[in-house]
Order: C-alpha cells, then sequence, then structure tokens
C-alpha cells in the first residue's frame, strides 16, 4: 500500500520547524488538534462515530438521494461557502494599511515629523513657517503607499482569478425532483447533509461520516502526521473520545486525500465549521522562504546597514562644519536615498506581471513565488504518459498466451473496467471503448458485482469479484509481472495449463517483444471461488468479502496491448527545454521498455533505465549521483518518485516535477516548483505550484522563459539600486568632508529618489536579452556583491567632478553660492542615475544591441527632462534650487558622455571575467 512521506495540505506549503527533542509529528499535530478544536464540533464528530449511518442521515436530514434544491439554499445561507475564512484576502482597508506597514516609510514619516518642528512649529519668525518640505515629504509617503497598495491588491486579485480557474470539484449526488443525481461540483459548493462520492485520488472536501466503504484508505498525514494510510469502514464505533478522534475508522476530515478504495459519504462540517476549518490558524505557518526570498532579504539588510554607518557619520561631519540642525535632515535623507524603498513594490509587480503573461499562454500560477523557482529550474522531472505522448489510450490488440487474437482477454478486462468502483483511467476507457456497448450490456445481464479489490501502487493491479450465478469470479488485470506472480496456470485454447518456469520465460519474452514494439501491456487473470448457497435475498450465493490475499491461484488469460503514441511536439520541445539548460527526465511507474522506447522517439537518453526496486538500497547520496547520469527511471511507485526528485536537489538542482495523478502528489510536494494540469486528479492540483491548461512541454517552455524574464528584470533593479547605492556613499562621505555647505538641499534628495523610483516601477515591462534567458537563473549572492563593488564607484567619480566643476568653474565654492553648487549636481546626479539605467540593464551596446521596453524609454525620459528642468520652475525654486547658466549643460553634456564611455568599458570588463552581467 502507498504511503505518502510528505503531508498533503490543501493550504499549500507550509514551513514545519523542528528544533531539538519533540515528540513525534503525530503527537505534535494531536496535542495541537485537541486544544484548538471547540467542543461542540468535537461532540458533534463524537456522535456521528458512535451513530449507526440511518441515524446520522436522519440527523443530517438527508438521505441516500441527496438534498433537495430548497435544502441546499438553506443550508448555504446558514453555513456559508465550504472554504476557509483564510483563504480569502484580507479587506482592502486593512491592506490599505499593510502599505505603511515599512522600514523605509517609518524613515520618511519620522522626516516629516522632524520638518514639522524644524519648519513649521520652531522656525524662525523672520522666514516664516516653510510647508514646502513637509507637504513634499508627506506627498512621498502617500504616492509610496498607494502605489505599494494597489500594485499589491491587483497583484492579489489577479492571483485569486488565476487561482479560481483551477477548481477542485467533488462528485455529489443530490435529489432533483425525486430522482437521484450525481454530479462534479465544486468543493465550495458543498453543504452538511450532501452525500459525496469518493474515490482514489479524491480530496475528501468537508468533514464527513461514511456510509459505504470499498477498500478505502485515506491519507490523514496532513492532520496527524502519520504516513501509514488509514483503513475505513462504515460501522458505528462502539469508543472513541475526542484524543483519539482522528482515529475514528467511520470519519474522514477536510483535507485529507483518498489513498485507494473507494466509498459514500455524508457530509457533516464545511469551512469554518470542518475540523481543519476550526484549527487551520494554528496548524498553517508561513511558507519556507526561496533563496531569491533570502537574497532579496539580505540585499536590503546589507543596504540598510550601509545607511546604519552612513547616516551617524555624515550627521557628524556635516554637524562639525555646518549646523547641526541641517546636518541631521541631511544625515536622515541621505539614509532615505541609500535604501531601495521599492524594492517589495517592483518584486511584487514584477511577479504579478510574469503570472498575468503565463496566464495567457495557458500556465496558471497558484503561488506567484513558484515563477522565480520555474525560472531557476535546471531539472525537469516528469511523468510519461500524457506528457510525452498523445494521452490517447488505444487498445491495439488482445491476444491469448500464445500471441494470437482472442476476445477472451478483451471480455474478462471489459467486466473488470466496467464494475470497478474506483479511479478509472484511459486504459478502462480504451478497454470499454473497444469492447463497445453491446458487450457491456451483455456483461450487466451476465454478472452481478460483489465485491472489489481496488488498485494500489504496491500490487499494481485492481480486481473485481462477481456472481455469475454458479460461483463467485475473481477478475484482474493489471501489470505483467506482478500478476504473473499471483498465477499458477494458463489458459490455452480452452484448456487450463500448470504455468511453468519456461512458460513464464517465454511469456516474458512476449512481454519484451510488444514492449520493444511501444506497446504498453497488462496482463488479465481470473479465479473462480465456489461459494455456498446462503440466505441471498434473489437466491444468489453468499456474500464474501474478499482481500488482496485472495488474489492467488489464478489463471492466466492473455494480455492487452495498448498504445499510447508519442507527441509530435515532445522532442521538439525537449531539445528547445535542453538548449535552455533544462535536463529533462522521465520518471514513470511504468514498464522499462515502454518507456525507453517512447524516450527514445522523443530524445531522452535511454541508454540505460534504472527501475525502482535498484534505488531501493541506495543512499541519498548515491541515488543523487546515479541520477546525475541517468535519464530514465521506470516501474517507479510514488515514494521512490519523491526520493529521486529530493536526491537531486541535494546535488543543488532546481528540480520542477510534472504530474498529474495520485502517485505523484508526493514528488509534487517534494520538488522546488510542482507542475500539474487542470486534468490532474484532486490530490496533484491541490500538491502543485503551477498548473497548465494543457498538458504539454511547449507550454512549460514558455513558462520556464517567462520565469526567467521576471528574474532578470527583478535583478535588474536590485543590481542598479545596490551599485548607485554604494557609489552614493562615497560621494556623500566625500562632499560631506570638503565642502563647507551640504551637498544636496535633504527635500531635494527626497524629490530625486522618488523620481527614480518611480521610473523603476516600468522594469517589469522591460526586455530581456536572449543571453539573459538562455540559462537557468537562480539567486548568487557573490554576483551582487562583485557587482556592487566594481561597478558602484564609477559613479562617485563623475560626482567628484561636478565637484570640482561647479566649485573650480562656477565659483559655486561659499554657503552663500550653495544653491548653485547644490543644483548643478542635483542636475548631473538624477540625469547620470537615470540615464545609466540603459546601460546596466544589458550587458550589450544600448540603444544599439539592446533597446529598453517602451515603457522603460519614456519613463527614463521623462526624468531626465523632469531633472533638466526643475531648477528652472517656480516648484523647484521654492525648494531651493535655482536656474543652471547656460554655459553648464556642455560640461554636462561631457560628464555624461565621459560616465556613459567608462560605464561600458567596466562592463565588457566585468563580463569578460565573469561571463555573465544580468
Amino acid at each position: 500500500m502507498q504511503n505518502f512521506s510528505t503531508p498533503l495540505d490543501v493550504l499549500g506549503r507550509r514551513a514545519e520547524h523542528s528544533h531539538g527533542s519533540r515528540p513525534s509529528g503525530a503527537d505534535v499535530r494531536r496535542q495541537a488538534t485537541t486544544s484548538t478544536i471547540d467542543s461542540t464540533r468535537v461532540q458533534a464528530l463524537l456522535d456521528a462515530a458512535t451513530g449507526t449511518a440511518d441515524a446520522v442521515l436522519s440527523a443530517q436530514s438527508t438521505s441516500l438521494d441527496g438534498l433537495v434544491d430548497e435544502a441546499v439554499g438553506a443550508r448555504r445561507l446558514r453555513y456559508g461557502a465550504n472554504e476557509l475564512d483564510h483563504d480569502r484576502p484580507a479587506p482592502v482597508v486593512v491592506q490599505f494599511a499593510r502599505a505603511f506597514v515599512n522600514p523605509f516609510i517609518a524613515i520618511l514619516v519620522f522626516l516629516a515629523v522632524v520638518m514639522v518642528f524644524t519648519d513649521v512649529v520652531f522656525a524662525d519668525p523672520a522666514g516664516g513657517r516653510d510647508y514646502t518640505g513637509v507637504v513634499t515629504v508627506g506627498a512621498m509617503v502617500l504616492v509610496s503607499a498607494i502605489l505599494r497598495f494597489w500594485q499589491e491588491y491587483r497583484s492579489g486579485r489577479a492571483a485569486e482569478n488565476l487561482k479560481a480557474m483551477v477548481r477542485t470539484t467533488a462528485a455529489v449526488t443530490r435529489n432533483r425532483r425525486g430522482v437521484a443525481v450525481t454530479e462534479e461540483l465544486p468543493v465550495e459548493h458543498l453543504v452538511p447533509g450532501d452525500i459525496v462520492r469518493l474515490a482514489a485520488g479524491d480530496m475528501i472536501p468537508a468533514d464527513v461520516r461514511l456510509i459505504a466503504v470499498n477498500d478505502l484508505q485515506i491519507n490523514q498525514a496532513m492532520l496527524t502526521g502519520e504516513a501509514l494510510p488509514a483503513e475505513k469502514t462504515a460501522e458505528q464505533v462502539v469508543e472513541v473520545t475526542a484524543a483519539d478522534l482522528l482515529d475514528a475508522p467511520n470519519l474522514a476530515f477536510m483535507g485529507t486525500s483518498v489513498v485507494s478504495g473507494s466509498g459514500t459519504a455524508v457530509v457533516l462540517g464545511t469551512g469554518r465549521n470542518s475540523y481543519f476549518g476550526s484549527m487551520s490558524k494554528a496548524i498553517v505557518g508561513e511558507r519556507p522562504e526561496t533563496a531569491f526570498d533570502v537574497g532579496i532579504k539580505k540585499v536590503s539588510y546589507t543596504l540598510i546597514q550601509f545607511m546604519l554607518v552612513m547616516v551617524p557619520v555624515v550627521f557628524v561631519i556635516n554637524g562639525l562644519t555646518k549646523d547641526w540642525t541641517t546636518a541631521f535632515l541631511f544625515g536622515v535623507t541621505t539614509a532615505v536615498g541609500l535604501t531601495p524603498e521599492m524594492l517589495p513594490l517592483i518584486v511584487t509587480a514584477n511577479l504579478a506581471k510574469g503570472a498575468n503573461f503565463m496566464a495567457r499562454r495557458k500556465v496558471i500560477v497558484k503561488r506567484l513565488g513558484s515563477i522565480q523557482n520555474v525560472g531557476a529550474m535546471d531539472v525537469l522531472a516528469t511523468d510519461k504518459t500524457g506528457t510525452l505522448t498523445e494521452d490517447r489510450i488505444v487498445l491495439e490488440r488482445h491476444i491469448d498466451v500464445t500471441a494470437n487474437d482472442s476476445d477472451d482477454p478483451l471480455w474478462y478486462a471489459a467486466v473488470n473496467a466496467h464494475f470497478q468502483t474506483g479511479l478509472r483511467n484511459l486504459l478502462d476507457d480504451a478497454v470499454l471503448d473497444s469492447a463497445g456497448s453491446r458487450i457491456v450490456r451483455r456483461i450487466e445481464r451476465e454478472y452481478t458485482l460483489v465485491d472489489e479489490i481496488p488498485f494500489d501502487f504496491e500490487r499494481r493491479r485492481l480486481s473485481v469479484v462477481v456472481d455469475d450465478g454458479l460461483s463467485h469470479l475473481i477478475v484482474t488485470k493489471g501489470a505483467v509481472e506482478e500478476l504473473l506472480d499471483r498465477c499458477v496456470a494458463e489458459r490455452r485454447d480452452g484448456t487450463e495449463l500448470p504455468l511453468t518456469v519456461q512458460r513464464r520465460t517465454e511469456l516474458d519474452d512476449l512481454v519484451a517483444e510488444q514492449n520493444a514494439l511501444g506497446m504498453r501491456v497488462l496482463a488479465v487473470a481470473v479465479r473462480s471461488v465456489v461459494a455456498e448457497r446462503g440466505d441471498h435475498p434473489e437466491g444468489g450465493l453468499t456474500e464474501n468479502e474478499y482481500t488482496k490475499d485472495d488474489e492467488a491461484s489464478m489463471t492466466l488469460v492473455g494480455f492487452l496491448l495498448f498504445l499510447d503514441p508519442p507527441k509530435d511536439s515532445a522532442a521538439a520541445a525537449i531539445t528547445s527545454l535542453r538548449l535552455r539548460g533544462v535536463a529533462v527526465k522521465v520518471i514513470t511507474g511504468d514498464n522499462p521498455m515502454v518507456a525507453a522506447t517512447v524516450c527514445r522517439k522523443v530524445g531522452v537518453d535511454a541508454r540505460r533505465v534504472v527501475s525502482g526496486a535498484e534505488i531501493d538500497d541506495l543512499s541519498l547520496k548515491e541515488l543523487a549521483e546515479l541520477a546525475e547520469r541517468t535519464s530514465v527511471f521506470a516501474k517507479v511507485n510514488p515514494t521512490q518518485k519523491a526520493r529521486i526528485v529530493e536526491a537531486m536537489r541535494t546535488r543543488g538542482h532546481t528540480v520542477g516535477f510534472l504530474g498529474d495523478g495520485i502517485n505523484d502528489a508526493p514528488a509534487l510536494r517534494t520538488a522546488d516548483v510542482g507542475i500539474s494540469v487542470d486534468t490532474a486528479v484532486d490530490i496533484a492540483k491541490e500538491s502543485a505550484d503551477i498548473i497548465l491548461l494543457e498538458k504539454d512541454l511547449t507550454v512549460l517552455e514558455s513558462g520556464v522563459i517567462e520565469g526567467r524574464r521576471t528574474f532578470v528584470n527583478t535583478m535588474k533593479y536590485i543590481k542598479m539600486t545596490a551599485s548607485s547605492n554604494f557609489g552614493n556613499m562615497f560621494s556623500v562621505l566625500v562632499a560631506s568632508a570638503l565642502l563647507p555647505f551640504i551637498p544636496m538641499i535633504p527635500i531635494v534628495v527626497l524629490v530625486q529618489n522618488l523620481a527614480y523610483d518611480l521610473a523603476m516601477l516600468t522594469l517589469p515591462w522591460d526586455r530581456a536579452d536572449s543571453e539573459d534567458l538562455a540559462r537557468p537563473r537562480k539567486w548568487e549572492s557573490r554576483g551582487l556583491g562583485r557587482f556592487m563593488v566594481r561597478i558602484g564607484p564609477l559613479s562617485s567619480i563623475f560626482d567628484i567632478t561636478t565637484y570640482a566643476l561647479m566649485w573650480f568653474v562656477f565659483a559655486a565654492n561659499s554657503p552663500v553660492h550653495a544653491a548653485l553648487f547644490q543644483s548643478g549636481w542635483f542636475v548631473e546626479s538624477i540625469i547620470s542615475q537615470t540615464l545609466i539605467v540603459h546601460l546596466l540593464r544589458t550587458g550589450r551596446v544600448p540603444f544599439v544591441q539592446s533597446r529598453a521596453g517602451l515603457p522603460v524609454v519614456l519613463a527614463t525620459a521623462a526624468v531626465c527632462v523632469f531633472g533638466l528642468v526643475l531648477p528652472f520652475t517656480g516648484f523647484g525654486q521654492g525648494l531651493g534650487l535655482v536656474p543652471l547658466p547656460w554655459s553648464y549643460f556642455p560640461w554636462l553634456i561631457v560628464t555624461l558622455v565621459g560616465y556613459c564611455v567608462v560605464t561600458q568599458v567596466a562592463k565588457r570588463m566585468f563580463v569578460r571575467r565573469y561571463g555573465a552581467w544580468i
């Protein structure tokens, strides 16, 4: 029986911290649940567990035919939608208030308060009160907060809309005008009293009381921490307490999942009234940070550390040489200029823009942060069926044990497929399509279902037990190797003969020959069980209960040969991914020879195929080394899939996993980025970070490119801002030490900073050079450090030349002419800082080999024009600036050209040495 080694949480990934000596995971979770669930909820569940199925149906005022529409409407009004409170975004007012909770905005607010006292409350009576600084800083705070709120609000709405495109459904039975109708409905529509049908791969949509089961096993790891699936029953429980409520065998809880079997249940609690809904706030923590998140935080902390060092130094130097009040204001504004206050906003804007772009290309992002991981992905592990193949299974042939065409295997396979109630797959559909409606009607006339032994990933087979009026017939279909192990005879030419060792070898060769042709082969076997006649109401046989132990001493009837042809687009997509630095590895539960045949046709190296049995005894390190040189893993179970993914991650790879089945859920959770499709089973969709609306590697390839584009455009702002601020640090220190007045008016520093940051908000719409998208993009902090140290100080060189220009050429060398000096440096500083964006955004020659996106061009041009004209306007003069002489501007052009040339040369040297720019 399959074990899920990773907790499955409908709320997405969560960080589970474990420090020191602690109780087991199961004990911790049980303690958490018993302390957070209200007593009324517990008692209701206890009553349901200890009552009979009929009593529970009566208590819920429902029946097996389901609720009528009027009752559904009334209960929805009473209980609300079946969803958890924390899944809803915070109210708009709360989101707006949060936009002001930012350390950089706190600095601005502090500066505004200081200006209120210095410029208004204690203003010089001779000069009068001056509200310019207070109004300007207040406007900066408001603009920054509004922009952050609006972008995050839009991003949140976009994310919710994208997630709404991927709906989880449940099979619900309702009473439609006296007729019981079962249909797939969104889980949000469920109400207490609804009748739900459960099958393998389903998420349990609410708290339920089981009223009929068939070998039902449920994974409750996300609640109990126990990896082993729990076997369930519909019988009432005599004794159960609040402490062991989760162990009640006739209850199932919201958020858990069906591993195997099937069942029928009545809904007891939905949404906040469910067991999980009551405890969700206690068990859900923050998501683990990605390397990119950590890197951004590290950059912010580094720049804040610079600020904490710079503010006291600048304050003391200017205080000793000028007046202390002005020095204080300049120190604080310098701190603002050195901090990337728009960084969270630009990151969010990049992610939201990337998510919307990917949605238009049929890639739905459930978690915005996963876009970065898609761009960093250098290994894509994928299942074979439906991804590399057409997902269009055709039953090509049905043969007997001598490889001759025969209808017997088809007949028994159709019996198996028709009566099984679990997770029906494409193979079952292909069998029934091949059999046709005439054979299906005949099967319904000749047999009645007695029992079912559901499929699981250990046995890799499924059995139904039918009554033919004379005996019970066990009909099994499944993987050849596993089923042959349960057979002792074969049916040849209508006669049952012992299955000898020699014949087993011959049959293995027959199957291998078909696998080599690309056929997927299933075996079909039967066993007749003589059952005594009992008191069956229709005079039939006693309804015995069957288990997997009854799949023994069987007779092999023949084989089913299925063809799932490779997709025409698969080979090209794999080649393209490989050229972009993404290695494709196939991890499948299918036969090794079939997997190898398909992989060779689509261009995956299948010279060596490793089976699941070969990796069981390997350590994680050994498995990681094996995975480095292996592209195809076949006949692996779900736990082995997850282990292979984890092994590759230990080697430093960023691993994506693409799967759509219940057997893929552990690997989806283990991967750096889990990828599924909208037609996947519920548990796979819930486990995934990204959903493809089309199961095609070509669609995923466009997602990879956009993930890298998002990463690159975010890194542009980080590198530009970090290097610029690093350079400004030296410029301010030199100016503070050498000048008898402050080099720039505090309020003007803030205006310049705001104008630059507003222009940078267009970076998410910038183009990215092809070489920047060619390889996986991972956060690498050393590269940022090198960039800051080598590129940042270049701006200081030209700042200092501007100081010299204003001091010696324009004689702005005394406090009387401070405004002229400050105006000259302001114009040079804002234009050079903005113009240099075009050089720093690309490793190529700007404007010639690489042009910025139109929004970036327009925004940077607007800031440059703003910087040029501000000293000539009334607003600029109100800030303390003065018009510059026309003779200044030729010098400005020389300075800017020199800066661009030096930066371009430094860039070439940097790329030549380190091999990359952004």
